[in-house]
């Protein structure tokens, strides 16, 4: 063919595509015309011939919501009330019962209890579902943001009821919670577990997260600290550019962290800098299956350039991008418009394909299934393989799976135990002891350190705390004791720190009984596991 002829072939071939590409727009856009009149259509129809009086912003609201749920389950509508509300437990103080929750299927679902707020204290957990709020029934079409917002929220000090359905078995757990300030900080706590192994546990990624990290860090160092124990667990995430820092502080310079890409949004890297505090030193990374978004791109990351070992149960897999369109009356819609991949090319994002209520009943069916308990009930085709520099298989399909994998610790759950913890008696009793006994434990344990070291607790505050139990309705069974009894010795002690110091000495106080924290330092100090981590400078 002539250099003419294959010039005269290209411009036809241009001039077709170019036809082809705007007749294919022209054509959505009549589409996407004639669906609009078609809704406006509809919503005059029933303003003229419908038998009682509507109102169409309400009937325009069900239908946006209606429409959102047909895509995907993260994008959601939000009206001008909801907007500043949806945004306060990663920006601001509020006063309420402190839960995160979604609302699908017309049903209020615990996402997390937000750490040290009243709800937590009660023992209320993630999955579960609130069917009344003070005795009236709190489902179906009624159920929006804004009606769960204005019963659950108020001043502090006072109380509301809610029943909550557990696992889908009846009858109702009641919780009477007295609402209080919300604590809002990122970090719960920061203590050494060893000579040389620091820990962070982290519980969103809000906008204060970064500065509360490099504080965290820097006085690990001043302590000594060499290693690093990132608690991620039940971390349900929070903003993307403070999951990208967070990475980059253990990350070298040009090092993916994260990307996104969607059918019309192009792929966008972001990359770590050289500004790293903590690029060296061992680092572990704790996960569970409520580790969720920003908590998994942060896991995601440190596994697949082998800079750390990720430890615990498969992550929640929700990676999808939400970008907020603002709506000509305020209300605002986030819209899912692209997926986060790790740097070897994985999707964070579970499948969706059974619909949304399929789609939040996978915890409960990974329980069911015994994926909390084994690492051998979940199986991976080979075509969700990938590798790391140092040639270790991760594996993609949502979620991250952790590098070792623990079960879920059952052993201390006695049904007094579990009751203790669902009726208050814990934190009821710690306050009722401290009014009579909180100078007192001032005045001869001056500091945490000196608390920590020497506080016990006696068969005397036992014997209280016992007999209290029952003034509750709460009764030992024959075996609770042996059961529970050293995890009730410590949530006591814990709480009387809380109430005394902080609420980090809570945390530090319980260390002992969190099975899987201490599993994370018996990892840390095998050094066998960190040399099979090949780090490329």
């Amino acid at each position: 063919m002539t250099g003419r002829k294959l010039i005269h072939a290209i411009t036809i071939s241009i001039l077709f595509i170019s036809f082809t590409i705007g007749n294919s727009a022209l054509a959505q856009r009549n589409e996407t015309r004639q669906n609009v009149e078609k809704f406006s259509s509809l919503l005059q129809i029933i303003n003229y011939y419908y038998v009682d009086s509507t109102s169409q912003n309400e009937l325009t609201e069900t239908a946006v919501v209606a429409m959102l749920k047909e895509l995907d389950p993260h994008s959601v509508y939000l009206s001008k009330e909801e907007v500043q509300k949806a945004n306060e437990p990663l920006v601001g103080n509020f006063d309420g019962v402190g839960i995160q929750f979604q609302i699908y299927h017309d049903t209020i679902l615990v996402i997390a209890a937000v750490p040290g707020g009243p709800s937590d204290k009660l023992g209320v957990m993630a999955g579960d579902k609130i069917i009344t709020i003070n005795g009236v029934e709190s489902f179906g079409e009624k159920i929006t943001n804004n009606y769960v917002m204005e019963r659950l929220r108020g001043p502090k000090g006072t109380e509301v009821t809610v029943g909550i359905l557990r696992n889908n078995q009846m009858p109702l757990i009641d919780y009477k919670i007295k609402r209080d300030k919300i604590p809002l900080n990122s970090i719960d706590a920061t203590f050494m577990l060893s000579s040389e192994v620091g820990y962070i546990k982290l519980t969103r990624f809000a906008r204060t997260s970064m500065i509360e990290m490099k504080e965290a860090i820097a006085s690990l160092k001043d302590q000594g600290m060499k290693d690093l124990v990132l608690d991620l667990r039940n971390n349900s995430g929070g903003f993307l550019d403070i999951a990208i820092d967070l990475s980059d502080e253990f990350l070298s310079a040009q090092r993916l962290i994260v990307y996104t890409e969607g059918l019309r949004s192009p792929r966008i890297e972001f990359k770590a800098t050289n500004k790293g505090n903590f690029e060296e030193g061992n680092l572990i990374v704790m996960v569970n299956e409520g580790s969720a978004s920003a908590s998994e791109i942060v896991a995601g990351a440190v596994q697949d350039w082998d800079r750390g070992l990720v430890i615990g149960r498969r992550s929640f897999g929700k990676g999808l991008v939400q970008r907020p369109f603002n709506l000509p009356d305020s209300s605002v819609i986030r819209l899912t418009t692209a997926r986060y991949y790790t740097p070897s090319g994985r999707s964070i994002q579970k499948s969706y394909e059974g619909g949304n209520e399929d789609y939040y009943a996978d915890l409960s069916n990974r329980f069911k299934h015994g994926e909390f308990l084994t690492a051998d009930s979940i199986k991976f085709p080979d075509s969700l393989k990938f590798y790391t520099p140092s040639k270790r298989i991760v594996y993609g399909g949502g979620g991250i799976m952790p590098d070792v994998f623990i079960p879920l610790d059952t052993t201390a759950s006695s049904t007094f135990y579990v009751d203790l913890w669902r009726k208050g008696v814990f934190n009821e009793f710690v306050l009722s002891y401290l009014e009579n006994n909180r100078s007192r434990i001032i005045k001869e344990y001056k500091s945490f350190a000196a608390f920590k070291a020497s506080y016990g607790i006696d068969e005397a505050i036992m014997s209280q705390f016992l007999a209290f139990a029952g003034t509750k309705g709460v009764e030992p069974e024959d075996d609770s004791m042996e059961k529970s009894g050293e995890e009730i010795r410590y949530i006591i002690k814990g709480i009387i720190a809380r109430n005394l110091y902080d609420a980090n000495s809570y945390f530090e106080i319980i260390s002992p009984i969190d099975n899987e924290l201490m599993q994370a330092l018996e990892i840390m100090q095998q050094e066998t596991l960190f040399s099979k981590l090949s780090i490329a400078p």
